[in-house]
């Protein structure tokens, strides 16, 4: 009895942490929105995309040779590889081609769809059932989303159809992604650091060819001091910091309940416009909040009666 209840104790120990580090980087994407739209005037997208994954290696190699890692087996590696090309190249390429042939606000309507898919990969390859009560999490979550970008808003014409199209790409593979990470953390037992050095080598594995195409004919405008800032955190915090989060929140919830998280990006993207853009703030920002924040808080209370069960 001592033993189940310790290990239920453990569990529920690490949904709390995969749901601190989870919120935190979806949050931290939310805002990322708010430096990107400046950077991109100078920068185009794949190769900005190129900076961030080269800039987030450059900042968790050290840490991760000072942590003692090391390289995993030729066949594990070429895995980790797939998982990156996956997340970090097919769907965040998607996006950037998606945003530019759409609108923002198609944009975060379609890839809303990533936790959606994070269920139905997770079913498919880890086996893991949506109960009734994560159902019901996920819906009042996507409600609470629905709320704050107001679909009435969008414009899903013939002009915008090929952008949708990469756009439905990104949060489909995204899904994918997320799913993937938290399968080979359990199959390997790999630390997060090693998945995610590895992961951004996949990525850039699409997304250095890609830029340096696109050069040909966007080349790079004129950087100051703040296009320079404004890529040092794209690459550092958005990147590098945000993609560890991420990924240790699958290593450590499941994957019904940490599709959730992703739900904290259109808040606090909402909320740092407001501060830094001088958006206003309105009612469905907060009813939409408060139904996300319902919905992960029920996911995670509904984790912690299995666990107790």
């Amino acid at each position: 009895m001592r033993e189940a209840g310790n290990a239920a104790l453990m569990k529920r120990k690490d949904l709390l942490r995969g749901a601190f580090y989870g919120i935190t980087a979806a949050s931290i994407w939310g805002g990322m929105y708010v430096v990107s739209d400046v950077v991109l005037t100078v920068i185009p997208p794949f190769t900005l995309l190129s900076l961030r994954i080269l800039l987030g290696l450059l900042a968790l190699w050290p840490i991760f040779r000072r942590a003692g890692g090391s390289l995993p087996a030729p066949r594990v590696m070429r895995e980790l590889f797939i998982v990156g090309f996956v997340g970090l190249g097919l769907s965040l390429g998607a996006q950037f081609l998606g945003t530019d042939l759409s609108t923002a606000v198609n944009g975060a309507l379609v890839t809303s769809a990533s936790p959606a898919f994070v269920v139905l990969f997770a079913a498919l390859l880890l086996k893991e059932k949506l109960n009734p009560r994560r159902a019901i999490a996920l819906l009042m979550a996507s409600a609470g989303l629905i709320v704050i970008l107001d679909p009435a808003r969008a414009n899903f014409g013939e002009e915008t159809f090929l952008g949708d199209v990469f756009l439905a790409i990104a949060a489909l593979t995204w899904g994918l992604y997320s799913v993937l990470v938290r399968r080979v953390s359990i199959r390997y037992r790999l630390h997060t650091l090693t998945i995610t050095v590895l992961g951004l080598l996949g990525g850039l594995a699409l997304s250095l060819p890609a830029s340096i195409v696109e050069l040909s004919s966007k080349p790079i405008g004129p950087l100051d001091a703040g296009t320079l800032l404004g890529v040092a955190y794209l690459g550092i915090v958005s990147t590098a910091l945000a993609l560890l989060l991420w990924n240790r929140a699958f290593a450590l919830a499941p994957a019904t309940i940490a599709s959730l998280f992703f739900f904290a990006q259109p808040v606090s993207g909402a909320l740092l416009a407001a501060i830094f853009l001088g958006q206003t703030l309105t009612m469905r920002l907060g009813i939409g909040g408060a139904l996300i924040g319902a919905g992960v808080l029920l996911s995670i209370l509904s984790s912690s009666t299995d666990a107790k069960s």
